[in-house]
């Protein structure tokens, strides 16, 4: 079995569809470069997808400039139970993930917002972000949107124990803990690194 079959199961047609948009309209629209197309499920899809254990059942979930909708829809295909909604500023990436949305008949539990993360006021179980900016800039972005108890899942690569080094200070004066952990949504696959603050 493949392992994207096996890590999306039922949901692995409407995940492969998404595939075929970013590969087609995502390029088109500038949002995926070409040379990502070859390694689209497992550098963003399945790599997106790698946080889902992170995140209780039924959570409310906010991704932070979502773009071409990473890691805000693998999400929301492999785990409908969530809420999932993507925030994004540009009006064409936002009408793009309108438009994906609908197609992949997520609309029950997706909303795309066009905004930024500063103008938003709601709260969150679980804000994420993938390649969005720095981490001193992302706590400021990111933590007024984490409602009590939750947490910030930031997607980095391998500069994730640096970043979170740089950002010590800032966590200490706010009380909150940020740790580094290396996950993967199949034994299989290379870890995704993630910065977690709670």
């Amino acid at each position: 079995m493949q392992i994207e079959s096996r890590v999306f199961g039922d949901a692995y047609e409407t995940a492969n569809r998404y595939v075929d948009i970013l590969a087609s309209r995502g390029v088109d629209w500038g949002l995926i470069g070409p040379r990502e197309v070859e390694r689209l499920w497992p550098r963003h899809v399945l790599n997106s997808v790698a946080i889902s254990q992170l995140i209780d059942p039924g959570s409310s979930v906010l991704d932070v400039g979502s773009g071409a909708g990473l890691p805000g829809i693998p999400l929301a295909i492999a785990r409908p139970d969530l809420k999932v909604t993507l925030l994004e500023p540009l009006l064409r990436r936002a009408n793009f993930l309108t438009e994906v949305v609908k197609e992949l008949g997520l609309g029950d539990h997706v909303t795309v917002v066009r905004g930024r993360a500063e103008e938003q006021h709601d709260r969150y179980h679980v804000v994420t972000c993938r390649a969005v900016a720095a981490l001193p800039k992302l706590l400021t972005w990111c933590l007024p949107l984490v409602a009590p108890r939750g947490q910030l899942l930031a997607m980095k690569g391998e500069s994730a124990e640096q970043e979170l080094l740089d950002v010590q200070g800032t966590l200490r004066s706010r009380r909150l803990t940020g740790e580094v952990l290396a996950v993967s949504a199949d034994p299989e696959l290379e870890p995704t690194w993630v910065v977690r603050v709670r």
